[in-house]
């Protein structure tokens, strides 16, 4: 038997409606405030992801899956979503004639990480960005939808953690500091990080290799270095967080995994999911734009880990099924092929149906019924056809009344629609 490729999973009936249901709540979310969606390629050429997320990171040099197509070119499935969203932004020019442009979109990842619990190598991402807008109030905004967001899944504990990368003008300094205490550090710090450090040191305090964490609990923090700008930019969002009731935590060593970042940085994060404890992140990316040769307009972003998301939001908010509002019991047949006709005008009309085509009997049709948390259920049998009146059960009072053939679909709607 050929099964699943380690690392992927299949969504199945049962947790498809948990995961429509997240859906539809974050498209009239973001909707509600401004936001369109956009679709964007499942591969793009590898060069894109190399110049935007960098090639010191651990997506670009361990975990995306690139191949060469037929023609020699090297093409990658995309491992995040920012860098396609800015290059259709620039290629298609969306930035003319206003550069304010609120896009969303929802969809599948790829990176070849080690698979574990809400991780997996192909995942899902919500993904929105504010584009055009140097405000920190942007950023202040995409926190409060995520929280906003949360909060309408019924999801408890979240926290707010947020830290600013600086600019180019301020990150020298730190670098300069954090270098020395590196420097320092010897053979404490692992391969990657040994390798990174003088080239990118920044990467390494987003190392998750414990020891180097442990070596790295007194690095210099970049808030202490940030220039004049940067400041008062920060400033901006912890005031606007405050105003909006927004409790949050200043975390140093938050840098996200993606060199595009500037200034303000955040992550949602949850205990629900042990380790992997952040379920969204983002930050701003003020440069990216012009970079991937665009025109130089700031920008900002998040991506929700819809894998992890949905563990969570199952985890608190139980079973999202959903219940025929209607179920189709027909014994012989002639009665079965009359329900059939029924069972496709009420589906039709716009009703929840079920119907078994199969020959079974009224007791295992009922337990059919009752397994599937039918509403009601309409009976028909020789009785029944003879008198040209069907019986419409109530499943949860037990209650049984007549309905005609000649008006049974709009009174089943009616009656339905009312229960």
């Amino acid at each position: 038997m050929i099964q699943l490729i380690r690392g992927f999973k299949d969504i199945l009936p049962g947790e498809v409606e948990l995961w429509q249901k997240i859906e539809r709540e974050a498209r009239a979310l973001f909707e509600n405030f401004g936001f369109r969606e956009i679709r964007i390629p499942i591969m793009e050429k590898t060069e894109l992801f190399k110049r935007s997320i960098g090639e010191d990171t651990d997506i670009v040099e361990k975990e995306m899956y690139t191949f060469a197509d037929r023609g020699g070119d090297l093409v990658t499935l995309r491992p995040e979503a920012t860098a396609s969203i800015v290059r259709a932004y620039i290629q298609h020019k969306l930035y003319s004639p206003d550069p304010a442009q609120r896009l969303y979109m929802i969809g599948p990842m790829f990176r070849r990480e080690r698979p574990q619990k809400g991780r997996y190598r192909q995942f899902y991402q919500i993904d929105a960005e504010i584009l055009g807008v140097k405000s920190p109030l942007a950023d202040a905004h995409l926190i409060y939808l995520l929280l906003l967001l949360l909060e309408r899944l019924k999801v408890v504990g979240a926290e707010a953690h947020i830290n600013s990368l600086g600019c180019p003008a301020c990150r020298p300094d730190f670098r300069a500091a954090l270098q020395k205490l590196l420097a320092s550090l010897g053979d404490r710090l692992c391969e990657d990080c040994t390798r990174r450090k003088d080239r990118n040191p920044l990467r390494v305090l987003d190392c998750k290799v414990p020891g180097c964490r442990e070596a790295l609990r007194d690095a210099p923090s970049i808030v202490d270095y940030l220039c004049a700008d940067c400041r008062k930019d920060f400033d901006e969002l912890q005031a606007a967080l405050t105003s909006l009731g927004i409790a949050y935590i200043l975390d140093k060593r938050l840098v996200r995994g993606l060199d595009y970042y500037t200034r303000a940085t955040f992550e949602i994060q949850t205990g629900e999911l042990g380790a992997q404890s952040a379920v969204a992140g983002g930050g701003r990316y003020d440069k990216l734009v012009k970079e991937l040769g665009g025109p130089d307009l700031p920008a900002t972003g998040f991506a929700i880990g819809f894998d992890r998301l949905a563990e969570i939001v199952g985890l608190q908010a139980g079973d999202y099924q959903p219940r025929p509002e209607l179920f189709l019991a027909a014994l012989g047949e002639r009665s079965r092929a009359l329900a059939f006709e029924w069972f496709c005008r009420l589906g039709r009309e716009g009703l929840r149906v079920e119907m078994e085509f199969g020959d079974k009997g009224l007791k295992s049709l009922m337990k059919s019924a009752d397994r599937l948390g039918a509403a009601q259920v309409l009976m028909i049998g020789d009785k029944e056809l003879e008198e040209k009146v069907a019986v419409l059960r109530n499943m949860q009072t037990k209650e049984q009344i007549p309905v005609p053939f000649a008006t049974l679909v709009e009174t089943v709607r009616q009656l339905t629609k009312r229960h």
